[in-house]
């Protein structure tokens, strides 16, 4: 669901285990359910996220890939 996202955290080198970490989840597992869209991410979840690639909630979660 939120293959904008997946494709920042690849290009950037970033693992899944380091985004669980950054929004205080315990293993890679629980992040790619969120990733997936299985479970949400949490408001505080999507601007941390957004402040670590220095983008806007926006640019990851919203707008279409131009």
């Amino acid at each position: 669901m939120y293959e904008k996202l997946k494709n920042i955290r690849i290009e950037k080198g970033v693992s899944a285990l380091e985004m669980a970490k950054l929004i205080g989840l315990k293993t890679a597992s629980a992040y790619y359910k969120k990733e997936n869209g299985t479970i949400n991410f949490s408001i505080a979840e999507a601007n941390i996220i957004a402040k670590f690639f220095n983008m806007t909630v926006d640019e990851i979660f919203f707008k279409d890939n131009e």
